[in-house]
């Protein structure tokens, strides 16, 4: 089903803040709800498994918090604490960026950037990164199926196994895969015209709604209250 559709520029407004609010956490609770809201906004914009697999995966990263700071002790405590202390870090933002990606076309961003005048320095770029990732995935698709097919998987057993030849198999013909990608982006969008420096126009309308200023409010006021929690003033 169709989502509200946000504006590209309120999605990059989340992902900013969803880093801000990891960076400064008052508790691993604090973190917990913003994965929450994330999987709310998941939701309003019509990414049903996105927000379902999202909370499940968090809770099995907050279940092995929750048993390494209680179960645990000595070394194997600190080791798995700090490992899975990083992860409850990055984890929010990774949620958020994916559905980012998931939900807007690279021509809507472009309008968004060009939109807000950031320069092309900055655009190109980010244009043929988020052409880029969904290449490399189909050709991750691609290289698995060829390695199932010579009777090897590429999984963490074979790697800790065989490890020589899962390397040879899997990231040999991924970067390879990758470089060749590089070079078809780079000269699909020389031939696009991406280097006109002329102003470019769009069919997509970019425009703030209600929507998107209620999404943009909460994110804000929760970066807020985490803020006067962290400080001790709540």
């Amino acid at each position: 089903m169709r989502g509200l559709g946000f504006d590209p520029r309120t999605k990059l407004i989340l992902l900013l803040f969803c880093v801000l609010c990891t960076m400064f956490a008052p508790s691993l609770t604090y973190e917990v709800i913003l994965v929450c809201l994330i999987a709310v906004f998941a939701l309003l914009s019509g990414r049903y498994r996105h927000a379902v697999t999202g909370i499940a995966a968090y809770g099995l990263i907050y279940g092995a918090t929750q048993f390494s700071i209680y179960e645990l002790s000595g070394t194997w405590q600190a080791i798995f604490a700090a490992f899975l202390g990083l992860v409850n870090k990055v984890y929010p933002c990774g949620f958020m960026a994916g559905i980012m990606i998931a939900t807007t076309k690279t021509g809507e961003f472009m309008a968004a950037l060009y939109r807000v005048h950031m320069p092309d320095n900055f655009v190109i770029p980010f244009a043929v990164m988020l052409r880029y990732l969904p290449v490399v995935k189909e050709d991750w698709r691609y290289i698995k199926d060829a390695m199932r097919m010579r009777g090897i998987s590429p999984s963490l057993k074979n790697i800790c196994l065989h490890p020589v030849m899962t390397a040879e198999c899997l990231y040999v013909p991924l970067m390879m895969a990758a470089s060749n990608t590089a070079d078809e982006l780079s000269i699909a969008s020389v031939t696009r015209g991406i280097e006109n420096p002329a102003p470019r126009t769009s069919l997509t309308d970019i425009k703030f709604s209600f929507k998107d200023f209620g999404a943009v409010t909460v994110i804000l006021l929760y970066f807020a209250f985490g803020l006067l929690v962290r400080g001790g003033i709540l």
